[in-house]
């Protein structure tokens, strides 16, 4: 009679039409696969990313949970040292062909502001500023500056100066033209302001400064004004 446990490729097919029983496994076979399995299943908490090991939560048992709070512990410090590398505090001077390596390719977690600008400019020239301020301030963005047409081939010096924000590799916001600066009256809290908006830094401003310039413009307007008594008594003068 033929041993059903035999590795024949005849037991083989028997086995898949369900014909024979499975093949029955060796204690000590058992344990190295379950070993495996393990093995396996901590390679996929490797393979994770930090919001991964968060959203999975729910789907791992119990004894699981050591296995993974200490890859998520060990996911966290890999970061934070990545964190700690990327540091850049100052604007860098980039070329087109510089573009690919430090936009594209400015690696996981890192936001770039890429001010696209042509000397003799005086807007051009304040932004500058204006960034090197906040290049100090917010060194874990990479503050980079490009001659327009270096650049991008024959850009309008109309829509200079020209700031674009990525966000590993994709564009998240534009801003194009003196128009949308608001000119040479430009602070440089106004430009924090905008960049944090985008997401390109975590501002301590607690609201647009452009707001409380404007709310000022305002009051003085209506206290230029004159009141109703004041139009009342210049009409009884007549």
């Amino acid at each position: 009679m033929q041993d059903p446990n035999e590795d024949t490729e005849w037991n083989d097919i028997l086995r898949k039409k369900g014909i024979l029983p499975p093949k029955e496994v060796p204690k000590d076979d058992e344990e190295e696969e379950l070993a495996l399995q393990q093995q396996s299943v901590v390679k996929t908490y490797e393979d994770m990313t930090l919001e991964e090991l968060d959203e999975n939560e729910d789907e791992f048992d119990e004894e699981d949970e050591a296995a993974i709070e200490m890859y998520r512990q060990k996911r966290l410090a890999e970061w934070k040292a990545s964190q700690m590398k990327s540091v850049f505090k100052e604007v860098m001077e980039i070329s087109g062909q510089d573009y690919i390596k430090e936009v594209n390719k400015a690696g996981e977690g890192i936001w770039v502001v890429l001010h696209l600008y042509k000397q003799g400019i005086p807007l051009c020239s304040l932004i500058n500023q204006h960034l090197s301020t906040l290049a100090r301030k917010f060194p874990q963005t990479k503050f980079l500056k490009s001659i327009s047409t270096t650049c991008i081939p024959n850009y309008p010096d109309h829509n200079l100066p020209t700031i674009f924000v990525y966000f590993e590799g994709d564009m998240k916001a534009q801003f194009i033209g003196p128009l949308v600066f608001g000119g040479m009256n430009l602070k440089v809290e106004e430009l924090e302001w905008r960049l944090s908006e985008s997401g390109a830094v975590k501002t301590d401003l607690e609201e647009n400064p452009r707001k409380q310039i404007e709310d000022k413009l305002m009051s003085s307007i209506r206290c230029s004004l004159p009141t109703q008594k004041d139009s009342d008594s210049e009409d009884e003068d007549y």
